[in-house]
Protein backbone atom coordinates (compact mmCIF):
# COMPACT_ATOMS: atom_id res chain seq x y z
CA UNK A 1 0.00 0.00 0.00
CA UNK A 2 1.31 3.42 -0.90
CA UNK A 3 2.34 5.56 2.14
CA UNK A 4 1.16 7.57 3.97
CA UNK A 5 -2.16 5.65 3.63
CA UNK A 6 -5.21 7.98 3.85
CA UNK A 7 -7.78 6.90 6.04
CA UNK A 8 -10.45 9.60 5.64
CA UNK A 9 -11.12 12.57 3.97
CA UNK A 10 -9.53 16.36 5.86
CA UNK A 11 -11.00 18.68 3.89
CA UNK A 12 -8.61 21.39 1.97
CA UNK A 13 -5.02 22.02 3.31
CA UNK A 14 -2.38 24.94 2.30
CA UNK A 15 1.08 23.95 1.11
CA UNK A 16 2.07 25.90 -1.35
CA UNK A 17 1.50 28.65 -3.80
CA UNK A 18 0.68 28.42 -7.65
CA UNK A 19 4.66 30.11 -8.08
CA UNK A 20 6.20 27.25 -5.84
CA UNK A 21 6.44 28.96 -2.79
CA UNK A 22 5.90 27.40 0.48
CA UNK A 23 2.27 28.30 2.08
CA UNK A 24 3.94 29.94 5.84
CA UNK A 25 0.55 30.19 7.05
CA UNK A 26 -0.56 33.76 6.03
CA UNK A 27 -4.41 34.27 6.57
CA UNK A 28 -6.61 37.33 7.27
CA UNK A 29 -8.67 37.54 10.02
CA UNK A 30 -12.95 37.60 9.83
CA UNK A 31 -15.53 37.41 11.90
CA UNK A 32 -17.85 35.22 12.41
CA UNK A 33 -21.31 36.01 13.80
CA UNK A 34 -22.31 35.58 17.34
CA UNK A 35 -24.67 32.60 17.46
CA UNK A 36 -24.11 31.38 13.40
CA UNK A 37 -25.73 28.12 13.44
CA UNK A 38 -22.64 25.64 11.75
CA UNK A 39 -20.17 24.29 12.83
CA UNK A 40 -16.88 25.33 10.81
CA UNK A 41 -13.87 22.73 10.42
CA UNK A 42 -10.54 23.23 9.76
CA UNK A 43 -10.20 22.62 6.22
CA UNK A 44 -13.73 23.89 5.36
CA UNK A 45 -14.38 26.29 2.80
CA UNK A 46 -15.84 29.50 3.98
CA UNK A 47 -17.27 32.38 2.02
CA UNK A 48 -18.31 35.99 2.97
CA UNK A 49 -21.88 37.63 3.58
CA UNK A 50 -23.13 40.93 3.22
CA UNK A 51 -22.35 41.70 6.79
CA UNK A 52 -18.62 41.76 6.40
CA UNK A 53 -18.66 38.05 8.22
CA UNK A 54 -18.05 34.20 7.20
CA UNK A 55 -19.88 31.21 7.24
CA UNK A 56 -19.20 27.39 6.12
CA UNK A 57 -19.52 27.05 2.26
CA UNK A 58 -21.54 24.01 1.50
CA UNK A 59 -18.99 22.33 -0.56
CA UNK A 60 -20.73 21.37 -4.12
CA UNK A 61 -20.73 22.56 -7.99
CA UNK A 62 -21.76 25.84 -7.00
CA UNK A 63 -19.58 27.10 -4.42
CA UNK A 64 -18.90 30.55 -3.52
CA UNK A 65 -15.81 30.97 -1.37
CA UNK A 66 -13.46 33.55 0.45
CA UNK A 67 -11.24 30.75 1.77
CA UNK A 68 -10.67 28.33 3.87
CA UNK A 69 -11.26 28.04 7.48
CA UNK A 70 -8.27 27.36 9.67
CA UNK A 71 -9.13 27.86 13.03
CA UNK A 72 -10.48 30.96 15.42
CA UNK A 73 -10.76 32.37 18.87
CA UNK A 74 -13.24 33.39 20.85
CA UNK A 75 -14.05 34.18 24.46
CA UNK A 76 -15.65 30.86 25.65
CA UNK A 77 -19.82 31.52 27.58
CA UNK A 78 -18.68 29.01 29.42
CA UNK A 79 -15.21 29.01 30.71
CA UNK A 80 -14.94 33.43 30.43
CA UNK A 81 -11.73 33.33 28.75
CA UNK A 82 -10.51 33.62 25.08
CA UNK A 83 -9.72 30.34 23.45
CA UNK A 84 -7.85 28.97 20.15
CA UNK A 85 -9.86 26.36 18.69
CA UNK A 86 -8.90 24.42 15.57
CA UNK A 87 -13.62 24.30 14.84
CA UNK A 88 -15.90 26.53 15.56
CA UNK A 89 -18.76 24.78 17.26
CA UNK A 90 -21.93 26.09 16.02
CA UNK A 91 -24.67 28.03 18.19
CA UNK A 92 -21.22 29.37 20.35
CA UNK A 93 -21.90 32.54 21.59
CA UNK A 94 -19.43 35.04 21.83
CA UNK A 95 -19.02 38.72 20.36
CA UNK A 96 -15.08 38.49 19.64
CA UNK A 97 -15.22 35.06 17.10
CA UNK A 98 -12.14 35.83 15.07
CA UNK A 99 -11.69 32.91 12.36
CA UNK A 100 -8.21 32.53 10.52
CA UNK A 101 -8.87 31.89 7.04
CA UNK A 102 -6.62 31.04 4.15
CA UNK A 103 -8.16 33.51 1.28
CA UNK A 104 -5.32 33.68 -1.03
CA UNK A 105 -6.32 33.04 -4.98
CA UNK A 106 -3.21 31.38 -5.63
CA UNK A 107 -3.00 28.69 -2.88
CA UNK A 108 -2.53 25.63 -3.26
CA UNK A 109 -4.28 22.69 -1.60
CA UNK A 110 -3.80 18.80 -0.47
CA UNK A 111 -7.03 17.38 -0.59
CA UNK A 112 -7.93 13.55 -0.61
CA UNK A 113 -9.81 11.93 -3.68
CA UNK A 114 -13.36 10.21 -3.11
CA UNK A 115 -15.19 8.30 -4.67
CA UNK A 116 -19.15 7.81 -3.60
CA UNK A 117 -19.57 9.54 -0.57
CA UNK A 118 -16.68 9.06 1.54
CA UNK A 119 -14.44 6.27 0.28
CA UNK A 120 -11.06 6.56 -0.76
CA UNK A 121 -10.81 7.01 -4.41
CA UNK A 122 -7.82 6.70 -6.78
CA UNK A 123 -6.98 9.29 -9.78
CA UNK A 124 -4.21 8.82 -12.80
CA UNK A 125 -1.99 12.38 -14.03
CA UNK A 126 -4.45 12.38 -16.28
CA UNK A 127 -6.83 14.19 -14.30
CA UNK A 128 -4.21 17.13 -14.35
CA UNK A 129 -5.82 20.33 -15.28
CA UNK A 130 -9.26 18.86 -14.86
CA UNK A 131 -11.88 20.48 -12.57
CA UNK A 132 -13.11 18.93 -9.82
CA UNK A 133 -16.23 19.21 -7.64
CA UNK A 134 -15.66 19.19 -3.72
CA UNK A 135 -17.73 16.78 -2.14
CA UNK A 136 -19.20 18.15 1.31
CA UNK A 137 -19.09 16.14 4.95
CA UNK A 138 -19.35 17.66 8.30
CA UNK A 139 -15.79 17.31 10.21
CA UNK A 140 -14.97 15.64 13.53
CA UNK A 141 -15.58 17.83 17.11
CA UNK A 142 -12.84 15.36 18.18
CA UNK A 143 -9.79 16.55 15.72
CA UNK A 144 -11.65 19.68 14.71
CA UNK A 145 -10.70 19.01 11.23
CA UNK A 146 -12.59 18.79 7.58
CA UNK A 147 -14.23 15.58 6.35
CA UNK A 148 -14.27 17.68 2.95
CA UNK A 149 -12.75 15.74 -0.52
CA UNK A 150 -12.56 16.00 -4.20
CA UNK A 151 -14.83 14.00 -6.08
CA UNK A 152 -13.43 11.70 -8.55
CA UNK A 153 -15.49 12.57 -11.45
CA UNK A 154 -13.35 14.84 -13.05
CA UNK A 155 -14.50 17.45 -16.15
CA UNK A 156 -13.55 20.57 -17.99
CA UNK A 157 -17.25 22.36 -17.07
CA UNK A 158 -15.68 26.07 -15.80
CA UNK A 159 -17.86 26.72 -13.29
CA UNK A 160 -16.30 24.06 -10.82
CA UNK A 161 -14.42 25.50 -7.88
CA UNK A 162 -11.38 23.01 -8.24
CA UNK A 163 -8.52 22.77 -10.96
CA UNK A 164 -6.17 19.90 -10.28
CA UNK A 165 -2.30 21.29 -10.44
CA UNK A 166 -0.67 17.88 -9.60
CA UNK A 167 -1.02 14.28 -7.77
CA UNK A 168 0.55 13.32 -4.41
CA UNK A 169 3.29 11.63 -5.37
CA UNK A 170 3.40 9.81 -2.01
CA UNK A 171 0.26 8.49 -2.47
CA UNK A 172 0.75 6.44 -5.53
CA UNK A 173 -0.11 3.45 -5.17
CA UNK A 174 0.84 -0.80 -7.21
CA UNK A 175 -1.79 0.49 -10.00
CA UNK A 176 0.12 3.57 -10.59
CA UNK A 177 -3.02 5.69 -9.66
CA UNK A 178 -2.97 8.37 -6.64
CA UNK A 179 -5.21 9.11 -3.52
CA UNK A 180 -4.41 12.65 -3.17
CA UNK A 181 -4.37 15.80 -5.41
CA UNK A 182 -2.96 19.24 -5.15
CA UNK A 183 -5.57 21.80 -6.13
CA UNK A 184 -6.32 25.46 -6.33
CA UNK A 185 -9.08 27.74 -6.54
CA UNK A 186 -10.86 27.67 -9.85
CA UNK A 187 -14.12 29.76 -10.56
CA UNK A 188 -16.20 31.27 -8.19
CA UNK A 189 -13.54 32.67 -5.25
CA UNK A 190 -15.34 35.52 -3.99
CA UNK A 191 -11.93 38.16 -4.78
CA UNK A 192 -12.66 37.39 -8.44
CA UNK A 193 -16.77 37.62 -8.58
CA UNK A 194 -16.65 41.52 -9.98
CA UNK A 195 -19.95 42.16 -8.85
CA UNK A 196 -19.42 42.48 -5.15
CA UNK A 197 -20.92 40.77 -2.12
Amino acid sequence: MAYPAIEAPYGLKPVKLLSGVPFVGVTRHYSIASGYDTSIFYGDAVKIIADGTIERETADAAMAYIGVFLGCTYTSPALKYKLFSQYYPADTAATDIEAFIGDGTDILFKVAVTSGTTVIGEMTKAAIGANATMRDATGSAFTGNSACSIDDAFATTNTLPLRVVGVVEETKNAAGNYTEAYVKWNAGHQFNNTTGV
